[in-house]
């Protein structure tokens, strides 16, 4: 036996602040066998926000959830509602022209107006607030005037700040007023109490129009996957047009009061915003399966000591993104010979906008009702001079991920191996994944993605198995995190 040695740094995951704010009241699972007009599967914010339009128009609409009400995604968002995605307009106006470049500005400023209006209607406490929505770099400012006119041109407003009210020099930001942020659990408690929602119910598959659940059969002319990554790799083989990435983010009280959100453009570069009386700091990216020498808390307590001396960490958590071929979101039918299944995904960091702007897209899909700015989120589309790039680094990586080299130590090492430790460890009967926790408990799990097959890679800042070919994540004791995956690893 033999093993690869990786540190696995301290501690797991805590909550985010909205979770340590908010409680979302449970739902009973599925029981019965039941007929719906849209079923809608994963109650995240995107799949919350899809069934209260359809819910509006008149449909009756039944949401899945494996877990609880935003338990994925949504719980670790930074909460931003901005038509500001980095350096987003240069790039569409350039690889796909003027046309898409203002659908998407379009789309994501109507997403905008549309939190507000259901907040107010509603009359939901949730601590939005309007603000603007900075980006900025410490290296070089030609980048952000380029933008300047890109989002100009795309019907974004936005121009070069000469104050940001930031405690540290940057060689300039790009300011794009009437941007918001709030607090995305209690917005999504609110929506989602009006709504038929049944947690702890997975979708195990989809035959025709019936969702098929341990606890039913769900019967719907159409249906939604919100998932985050879409569970069904065919049709539409999603798992070859996108790759998952993770993201890191500090709770810091004792810091300066920002006014505004911002957003690095610079390599390794920081995004903050105020939550209250904390500031949130993230950073720290790298593509899931892919972090094995950890330290990405540490960076960024780094950066907080630096930039903000005398503040002290409150909470910290993580969050994962899935990232499209061209960065922008697949939000429709789900693939061309499925008509009445449809998806929203690849929201990169933008997913508070991005899921406002599917639910539109897709309500006036089920319902019949044009959405001018759709064609830009289109799913099949495949622009080649944008994409094909991207499309064979992401078979490589998935390649990669089934044929990687196993690197180890001597035979007998597990033993030895100090606590808090984890890697691969090679065994007669194949591989598996090996973590000793801090009490010396050693806990061994296959090291198979039961996705696809790729090979798991220990992440020790979160102490989880990751898969680096399409992000599916497991904790140390096998149970399944994230998907695509639709279940745990087990024992090896």
């Amino acid at each position: 036996m033999c093993i690869i040695l990786e540190n696995a740094m301290w501690g797991v995951m805590m909550k985010s602040i909205w979770e340590r704010e908010t409680t979302i009241p449970k739902r009973r699972p599925l029981e019965q066998d039941i007929s719906v007009d849209v079923a809608v599967i994963g109650a995240g914010m995107a799949g919350i926000l899809t069934a209260y339009f359809l819910q509006e128009a008149g449909l009756s609409v039944a949401v899945l959830e494996a877990k609880r009400v935003g338990s994925g995604q949504t719980r670790h968002t930074t909460a931003k509602i901005t038509a500001q995605h980095g350096l987003i307009y240069g790039k569409l106006l350039e690889k796909f022209g003027k046309e898409s470049a203002q659908q998407y500005a379009q789309a994501n400023t109507r997403a905008i107006d549309e939190f507000w209006r259901i907040i107010k209607e509603n009359n939901i406490d949730c601590q939005m607030e309007k603000i603007s929505a900075y980006l900025y770099s410490t290296m070089d400012n030609e980048p952000l005037k380029q933008e300047m006119e890109a989002a100009r041109i795309a019907g974004i407003e936005a121009e070069m700040a000469d104050e940001t009210g930031l405690p540290f020099a940057i060689k300039g930001a790009l300011q794009f007023p009437r941007q918001a942020q709030f607090q995305p659990l209690d917005f999504l408690s609110a929506i989602s109490s009006k709504l038929t929602v049944y947690e702890q119910t997975m979708a195990n598959g989809i035959e025709d129009s019936r969702i098929l659940t341990d606890g039913g059969t769900v019967s719907a002319k159409d249906i939604v996957i919100a998932t985050h990554y879409p569970f069904l790799n065919t049709p539409g083989y999603y798992f070859m047009r996108m790759h998952q990435e993770r993201s890191y983010v500090l709770a810091l009280e004792n810091t300066p009061e920002l006014d505004g959100m911002y957003y690095s453009i610079d390599p390794g570069g920081f995004s903050m915003r105020n939550a209250q009386d904390l500031l949130l700091l993230g950073g720290g990216n790298h593509r899931t399966g892919e972090n094995p020498t950890g330290g990405r808390y540490d960076t960024l307590r780094s950066a907080a000591e630096q930039l903000f001396p005398g503040s002290r960490e409150v909470t910290r958590w993580s969050a994962q993104d899935c990232v499209t071929l061209d960065a922008i979101p697949y939000i429709g039918q789900y693939s061309e010979s499925t008509p009445h299944l449809y998806v929203a995904t690849g929201f990169h960091k933008w997913g508070m906008t991005s899921s406002m702007v599917s639910a539109m897209i897709l309500s006036g899909m089920i319902t019949k009702r044009e959405t001018e700015f759709a064609p830009v989120f289109d799913p099949h589309r495949f622009v080649f001079s944008a994409s094909a790039k991207t499309l064979m680094e992401e078979g490589a990586h998935a390649v990669k991920g089934l044929s990687r080299q196993v690197f180890s130590i001597p035979d007998g090492e597990i033993k030895s191996l100090p606590p808090g430790h984890g890697g691969i460890v090679e065994t007669d009967g194949g591989k598996a994944g090996v973590y000793k926790d801090e009490d010396g408990e050693v806990h061994i799990v296959s090291a198979k993605c039961p996705h696809l097959g790729c090979e798991l890679s220990w992440n020790p800042d979160e102490k989880s198995w990751d898969c680096p070919c399409h992000g599916s994540r497991f904790d140390y004791h096998g149970r399944l995190i994230d998907n695509p995956a639709m279940e745990g690893i087990g024992n090896a």
